[in-house]
């Protein structure tokens, strides 16, 4: 497997862990401030175990870190994996507004003739 920034191991696991609303709505409420699970389960109507499988895939994701503060366990969002994934959108963003506009001008040159 050829691995480059551009195709990092677990882009998937980023583009995976972001497909759901309530774990993007997690990551945008730890860019804030730290939080415990507690404190990211209060605005959904889940249990505290369903946030912390969510939490898990954004761990493995690599998006999110859980520490111990004395005796409770906040998280804290690492939005380093995000440079990967967005590199790509880059990447193939750049790609098809290329390949676009050279269809739009071969379109026009068309119409010309």
């Amino acid at each position: 497997m050829v691995t480059n920034r551009l195709n990092a191991p677990n882009l998937d696991a980023v583009f995976a862990a972001l497909a759901d609303p309530k774990r993007r709505a997690i990551l945008e409420r730890l860019a804030d401030r730290d939080a415990t699970v507690g404190e990211l389960a209060e605005p959904f109507a889940v249990s505290r175990p369903a946030i912390s499988k969510h939490l898990a895939v954004l761990e493995r994701a690599g998006l999110v870190h859980r520490f111990a503060e004395g005796r409770v366990t906040r998280c804290k969002a690492d939005p380093a994996p995000l440079e990967a994934a967005s590199a790509w959108v880059e990447r193939y963003r750049a790609f098809w507004v290329e390949r676009l506009g050279a269809l739009a001008r071969y379109l026009e040159q068309e119409e010309e003739t």
